[in-house]
């Protein structure tokens, strides 16, 4: 299967700014990018929430980057299929971001199931940061965490 827009022309610059209009249209009150090393952030919030996508981007020296099958490419040729990988998880980024916003807006999924593993908890991680270790535990163990213990309700509150 080839990836989702492996051959895009369409320049970073052009799918973060979509991204941006995109997630106005659909009611985002923040929007933020940055980017450092071989990742980029997108955050932003809305439905009460602040959402964080960390969009892994290749290195430059990688091999997929600096060689072909017959050999090390050009460093010209490198530098292309640098931009060309790039370009490629922007697309395929605002591909994700619009979808699950069509989606939620088309009342086939609830915001909250669809941005889950990406909310921001207010230690700064994304619930599918917290997450992906206890599955993983689970999974190991074979039995689900022990569930904390059902304190009663305050009185004169309804059960």
């Amino acid at each position: 299967m080839t990836r989702y827009a492996a051959s895009t022309e369409v320049t970073s610059a052009r799918s973060r700014d979509e991204n941006e209009r995109t997630l106005i249209r659909y009611g985002a009150d923040q929007f933020m990018y940055g980017w450092q090393d071989d990742a980029a952030l997108v955050g932003f919030r809305m439905a009460g929430r602040q959402i964080k996508f960390v969009l892994p981007l290749p290195a430059r020296n990688d091999r997929a980057c600096t060689h072909h099958s017959r050999g090390t490419r050009t460093a010209d040729a490198a530098a292309k299929e640098f931009d060309q990988a790039v370009r490629q998880r922007w697309r395929a980024l605002a591909l994700v971001i619009k979808a699950k916003l069509e989606a939620v807006e088309s009342g086939i999924a609830l915001f909250e199931d669809e941005f889950m593993a990406n909310i921001v908890l207010p230690d700064g991680k994304s619930v599918g940061d917290w997450m992906r270790p206890q599955i993983a535990g689970a999974y190991r163990v074979g039995t689900m965490p022990a569930m904390l213990p059902m304190l009663p309700a305050p009185k004169g509150t309804a059960e």
